[in-house]
């Protein structure tokens, strides 16, 4: 995998958001994939970079994977976010 990017940090608590109010997310990457999903976490492994972990066996997700977040539940704080290519300038 390419040298990680570490996600706009303005952009990191909507990830947040979502794990804390348990919403159900349709997950976008930027390989044109897609599934749906309820996140539980975020880590950082020793190489710093930083993944989104789920419930239900879904394998994590390292999140400058991420291309977009859609929360399925309804009433939920925020809409459909764009995550891709928007990295932290570090």
């Amino acid at each position: 995998m390419d040298h990680y990017q570490p996600l706009n940090c303005d952009l990191y608590d909507y990830l947040e958001i979502a794990c804390m109010h348990g919403y159900r997310l349709k997950v976008e990457l930027v390989d044109g994939q897609t599934f749906e999903g309820k996140p539980l976490t975020t880590r950082t492994a020793p190489s710093k970079e930083e993944f989104l972990q789920f419930a239900d066996g879904i394998e994590d997700v390292r999140m400058d994977q991420l291309a977009a977040i859609t929360p399925l539940d309804e009433g939920a704080s925020f809409g459909r976010v764009k995550l891709g290519n928007s990295f932290c300038a570090t």
